[in-house]
């Protein structure tokens, strides 16, 4: 569903006051859409609108992800892959964007670039080989977030391309941190470990 903003909520979003879009509207430069009440409301064209985003400008970006360098090999195949799937699609891609970073990590610095570009309205379509390419969880709250910001998120679902070594070294991460707040919980480190490997290999 499109998100749809209220006039407070609208000049909060672009940074004007609600007195300048009265004032647009009455001018005609942004003219605010109305229910059938007649009360003013704005959606994601028209923050674009206000930002002077152009659709014409905005993006078509692909993004490749691997979580340490020791699997560069992988997002190299990555890459290669992903070249192919667009080409194979004729989609015309703008950027390329590849990160080395786990996807517990929401700190990345190019996956938070491609979130405020989302959020500017800059991007059309983020292409990924899988979803935990993006991040390892959460995956409905950014696709829901793209669409409110109308930004598709087209998924390849190429399995093969999420390595499972990854998310053996998540979950290993999670079991790591939390052994640490529960008393007695390290002690089971290395079967929880050993269970992690068995439950990726089948």
């Amino acid at each position: 569903m499109a998100k749809i903003y209220r006039p407070h909520e609208f000049a909060r979003r672009i940074g004007k006051s609600t007195t300048t879009l009265r004032r647009w509207d009455k001018e005609g430069r942004l003219t605010a859409k109305r229910t059938p009440a007649g009360h003013r409301f704005y959606d994601e064209s028209d923050v674009r609108k206000a930002l002077g985003i152009e659709p014409s400008k905005r993006k078509t970006v692909v993004y490749c992800r691997v979580s340490s360098r020791h699997l560069l090999a992988e997002l190299k195949a990555q890459e290669t892959a992903m070249q192919q799937f667009c080409l194979g699609a004729g989609i015309a891609v703008d950027d390329w964007i590849s990160e080395v970073g786990s996807g517990l990590d929401y700190g990345r610095k190019n996956f938070l670039s491609i979130v405020s570009d989302i959020g500017n309205g800059n991007i059309y379509q983020l292409i990924l080989a899988h979803k935990d390419r993006l991040v390892r969880f959460g995956f409905e709250y950014f696709e829901s977030f793209a669409t409110e910001n109308g930004c598709e998120i087209l998924v390849a679902n190429q399995e093969r391309l999420s390595p499972q070594q990854e998310l053996v070294e998540d979950l290993m991460v999670i079991i790591d941190r939390f052994s640490h707040r529960l008393e007695g919980l390290h002690k089971y480190k290395k079967l929880l470990k050993q269970a992690a490997e068995e439950c990726t290999t089948r």
